[in-house]
């Protein structure tokens, strides 16, 4: 990741893809699956699906408990805003209005398989990120690129963890 110099009131975003040798229904399953996600992922270690939902639609909700070495760890509450089967998965965490952050996945065919893209935006809502800048203003900009890092960091690791799973079935 290159530096950017991004403040977090400019809602910076990383994505990260990767071509998958098999088709995008069977990929689908995967991305979809959070509690797979969770198993793959340093970072999300549970999710918990509310209301009765038993998986991803539009307007579901879920928990995931989550850890980080240096910020500790914390539930959040997300909410599913983007579905649309074997393309697009995405969710907002806490407010759907107004996110503390935004993931998505996105799936299309390509080359006689699955082009995948995870994506992932922070803000423009206060986050924890938000308690570490007030308290060191001057570093804004290295503790945003920073995370971003470590985003990027954990997407890769996901969408390995994907394709490796998709391509041995």
């Amino acid at each position: 990741m290159e530096w950017t110099g991004a403040r977090y009131a400019d809602g910076p975003t990383v994505e990260v893809e990767t071509w998958i040798d098999s088709p995008p229904e069977h990929v689908w399953e995967l991305v979809t699956d959070m509690e797979l996600i969770a198993r793959i992922s340093d970072e999300l270690q549970e999710v918990q699906w509310l209301d009765g939902a038993r998986g991803p639609s539009l307007g579901a909700r879920f928990t995931g408990r989550n850890r980080h070495d240096a910020l500790g760890e914390w539930t959040t509450t997300s909410h599913v805003v983007e579905f649309e089967p074997q393309r697009v998965f995405g969710w907002a965490v806490r407010d759907p209005e107004n996110p503390m952050a935004s993931w998505r996945f996105a799936l299309r065919p390509a080359d006689g398989g699955t082009q995948l893209s995870q994506w992932a935006r922070m803000g423009p809502a206060p986050s924890g990120l938000s308690l570490a800048i007030e308290r060191m203003p001057e570093k804004e900009q290295k503790i945003v690129f920073v995370r971003l890092r470590d985003f990027e960091r954990g997407m890769t690791a996901n969408l390995a963890g994907i394709k490796e799973l998709a391509e041995a079935r």
